[in-house]
């Protein structure tokens, strides 16, 4: 096979231009101090520490003090000791991706871990730590692409080349509905990396959750929660890296990651050990510039080239949607989608909050019909949960409000439709169709017996028939003591009239 003179002339400027080498001066916590390379070294290149016994350790600089680097190491620092040889390769992370890499589980250093053999070795080299597209080169968003859920389909459209973030607590369904993605998308190829999972839980996202199917067409790139803060914030930058060859190829990519919460954490640690000031939470702000660098490498590529969608799950600490890495990934993406818990306690899945949850390409992408059903839709389950607690506690009568009728006798409808079977595949051509029709069922078939939600109100005490159809919280309240107090009066007036009889 000819290999092409540009191509050739490329990896020659890759390889490193000559080999410097040092001392460790100094080793505190995981940070190693290396002397003797003043001028040598840049922040993010690689080094190399030769202990006792040959071992050699990869480390990455992430700073200097007082004419030393300071170097995280890949692994563990064990035979490494003061004096220790370092050697410093002045070159770029690089990976070979290549298009049999589809079905494989591989780690941040591009090496497989699936038992499955070795990997092919592509003929380009992909820089690990790569920049995004300039804007003007960048196309538009393209077509709406099928995520295979009814409710990110219909409410929450996506489109390729669009980035959408998945906020969620712990155990609300993140890696389930990731995995639904990655089976039931029409996109070509998934690459989904696992950042900080539990080890156990990589496993049975792999063999369970994706299944030989959604395998079969993704690339899964795993670093597990006790591996070093470079692996884990580095397992990202390849799973961006790998997403950009796919994209190189034309091809539509769907690129799934759980989590970007980790990943700060990752950033987080590395630079508290390298001595920068903590902020928000104890955030650094290196965390901050590198959120942006990360997701903005997804997104629709150049002229000639596929796209990168891209969904990053955020992991919420106490179900704080507002804290700091949410709040930043927030106002990068193009979207949000909000895991609810108490949506997932009720037992709905997947337990998406619609009224709280947006896509920024819509409602461009959709037609006036489909906008048409998706606002009616969501009016009615806004005026639902607005009237929630009267309507459950028999503070509404029905017929008072025509609005508040409608999504008595819609709403668990739509409910039905949001909910959705892992296994079940929810075409994006049917799932308008399927929405219209609930929306334009009769009030007898679209509320039937034994649902949730009573066509018909409870009745409510006399005393209070005659009040307005919606009253505030506090009325309701002053009205049932009004009522427990006149039952109470009238059984000691019973009592008395006893003791007089008696008497």
């Amino acid at each position: 096979m000819k290999i092409p003179t540009k191509q050739i002339l490329d990896e020659i400027d890759h390889l490193p231009e000559k080999s410097v080498y040092g001392r460790v001066s100094g080793i505190v916590g995981l940070m190693v101090e290396v002397e003797g390379v003043v001028g040598e070294l840049s922040i993010g290149e690689r080094c190399n520490l030769f202990g006792r016994g040959k071992r050699r350790v990869m480390c990455e600089v992430v700073g200097f003090k007082n004419e030393r680097a300071l170097l995280m190491p890949f692994g563990t620092l064990d035979g490494i000791g003061l004096g220790s040889r370092a050697e410093l390769n002045v070159s770029d992370p690089l990976i070979y991706p290549d298009l049999s890499w589809m079905g494989r589980v591989i780690n941040a250093f591009g090496e497989p871990v699936d038992g499955k053999g070795p990997l092919i070795k592509g003929t380009k080299a992909y820089r690990v730590h790569s920049r995004p597209p300039h804007a003007h080169e960048r196309q538009r968003v393209g077509s709406k692409i099928d995520l295979g859920i009814r409710a990110l389909n219909t409410f929450l459209t996506c489109c390729r080349g669009q980035r959408m973030g998945i906020f969620s607590g712990s155990g609300v369904g993140k890696s389930t509905i990731m995995s639904m993605m990655a089976r039931h998308t029409d996109a070509e190829i998934s690459i989904i990396g696992l950042i900080g999972e539990r080890g156990r839980e990589a496993r049975e996202f792999i063999e369970d959750d994706l299944g030989n199917d959604g395998m079969a067409r993704s690339v899964v790139i795993v670093a597990t929660s006790d591996e070093p803060p470079l692996v884990r914030r580095q397992a990202a930058y390849v799973q961006m890296a790998i997403s950009e060859f796919f994209r190189d190829q034309k091809k539509d990519v769907l690129c799934l990651m759980d989590s970007v919460t980790r990943f700060a954490m990752a950033q987080r640690e590395i630079s508290l050990s390298a001595g920068e000031p903590p902020a928000s939470k104890g955030y650094t702000p290196s965390v901050f510039a590198e959120l942006p660098r990360l997701l903005e490498r997804a997104g629709p590529g150049s002229a000639g080239q596929g796209s990168i969608t891209g969904l990053f799950t955020v992991l919420v600490e106490g179900d704080d949607h507002n804290e700091p890495v949410a709040d930043a990934v927030r106002g990068i993406l193009d979207g949000h989608v909000v895991l609810d818990r108490e949506i997932a306690e009720r037992g709905r899945y997947p337990a998406i909050n619609i009224l709280k949850s947006v896509s920024r390409t819509m409602p461009d992408c959709n037609t006036p019909d489909e906008n048409e059903v998706v606002n009616r839709a969501r009016q009615y389950m806004a005026t639902y949960e607005n009237m929630a607690e009267l309507i459950r506690l028999g503070a509404y009568r029905r017929g008072s409000d025509g609005a508040v009728d409608e999504s008595i006798t819609f709403y668990p409808g739509i409910e039905k439709f949001l909910a959705q079977d892992i296994e079940e595949k929810a075409p994006l051509a049917s799932c308008y169709e399927q929405l219209r029709t609930i929306l334009s069922m009769p009030v007898e078939v679209a509320n039937p017996p034994g649902s949730s939600i009573p066509p018909q109100s409870v009745p409510v005490e006399e005393p209070l028939q005659n009040k307005s159809a919606i009253m505030k919280d506090s009325e309701v309240v002053d009205e049932i003591d009004q009522v427990v107090g006149e039952q109470t009066l009238s059984l000691d007036t019973l009592s008395g009239l006893n003791s007089i009889g008696e008497n």
